[in-house]
């Protein structure tokens, strides 16, 4: 996987998406968590609420890594949340080529993710720090500053 060119679309295989349900862990430790896994490796983190036996609420953590990040993912799991036991499952993901193109916009240059499935693009969308930045330091709306990007995103691949 090192060195591959993701403007390329593509197939990772010899991924494997790592799970672990907590019930007993305060969910504000999520997002540290979460910095400390993509730091290791992982390719993807997320978070889901489920109910778990004798209706008790917990948090599902999910992470997407290939295998031979794996014994730093577990690292992080075991010492940063309160698992006794983390699942595994095989997977493989599809990934579109994705580029990033700067655009122009009346509060400075924003980077836009574009996505193509067979060559042609499919889907496109401003980078959300850039946009946030921009929206604090000029005083508009982050959603101002996301449409004027998509707009001149737009302008250049009519």
């Amino acid at each position: 996987m090192a060195g591959f060119d993701h403007r390329e679309e593509h197939v990772d295989e010899g991924m494997l998406l790592i799970q672990a349900n907590l019930d007993d862990m305060n969910p504000e430790w999520c997002s540290p968590i979460s910095d400390k896994l993509f730091d290791a490796g992982a390719n993807d983190v997320y978070w889901i609420p489920i109910i778990m036996k004798k209706g008790r609420p917990g948090i599902m953590l999910n992470v997407l890594v290939n295998e031979e990040r794996l014994e730093a993912i577990e690292d992080v799991i075991f010492a940063e949340t309160t698992t006794l036991g983390i699942r595994y499952m095989r997977a493989a993901c599809h990934r579109l080529g994705r580029q990033f193109v700067t655009v122009e916009t009346p509060w400075g240059p924003v980077s836009v993710k574009a996505g193509f499935y067979k060559r042609e693009l499919v889907q496109f969308a401003p980078e959300f720090k850039d946009c946030e930045k921009a929206a604090k330091e000029h005083g508009v709306p982050l959603k101002r500053v996301y449409d004027e990007a998509r707009a001149a995103f737009l302008k250049l691949h009519r």
